[in-house]
């Protein structure tokens, strides 16, 4: 399949969303039809913060069914998946350099049956991804420095973007799914399409833009912007 061709999909991004009014929010995002829940796990040694944990996760899995996306910003992931309840319809991305030896873990997570992604920084080499790309299902391409939300994009990382899609294009391995995650607004989503990604981590510049009143318009825009 092309890059192009996958539709694009939606991934909220559940650390930017307002606990108090998380069942609502849940509600408006089933009904918008919101694809996924981005759920960043961070433990304060991979990246300087700490992030959503294991309650957190089984408690959203209560409340909704829309699939969950399980950014896994931790040190040693390997040895921590079975704590996570990792599920068939969940998008698991660990990264690069959380271990040495990053095959292994992608081949860990093989038996959960769900899609496994390979996440990079933008100082990551490209050229990291090439011993992997038969062990992987998508990539995970961070636009800004992992660990906080609001950042603005790493500018180089648009030019990161299209080179992906090249290598991928190049290898023969247009399978392979393309994410984007941190400082997606819609311009910067369309700028992002059109180079053949189809994953939107979806945060405070775009669907968490100001209140609970506005997600339903904000996901529309970010619709339109995607397509």
């Amino acid at each position: 399949m092309e890059l192009m061709e996958r539709k694009g999909e939606i991934s909220a991004s559940m650390m930017c969303s307002d606990l108090v009014n998380l069942k609502e929010t849940i509600e408006i995002f089933e009904q918008e039809g919101v694809e996924r829940l981005h759920i960043d796990v961070m433990d304060g040694i991979f990246v300087p913060n700490f992030g959503l944990g294991v309650d957190y996760i089984r408690g959203l899995r209560s409340l909704t069914g829309i699939p969950l996306d399980l950014h896994l910003m931790i040190k040693e992931p390997e040895y921590k998946l079975q704590w996570i309840g990792i599920e068939p319809t969940d998008i698991v991305s660990i990264h690069y350099e959380s271990s040495f030896q990053v095959q292994r873990v992608l081949d860990w997570l093989a038996p959960y049956g769900c899609k496994r992604f390979l996440a990079i920084n933008p100082a990551t080499p490209i050229n990291s991804l090439e011993e992997v790309l038969d062990y992987i299902d998508g990539i995970n391409v961070l636009m800004v420095n992992p660990g906080f939300a609001g950042q603005k994009i790493v500018p180089s990382t648009m030019r990161k973007a299209a080179k992906i899609a090249e290598l991928l294009r190049r290898e023969g391995r247009e399978d392979i799914i393309m994410e984007v995650d941190g400082n997606i607004t819609p311009a910067n989503a369309r700028k992002l399409r059109d180079v053949g990604a189809s994953i939107f981590v979806a945060g405070t510049s775009s669907i968490f833009k100001g209140d609970i009143s506005k997600y339903r318009d904000n996901i529309e825009e970010l619709r339109r912007a995607i397509v």
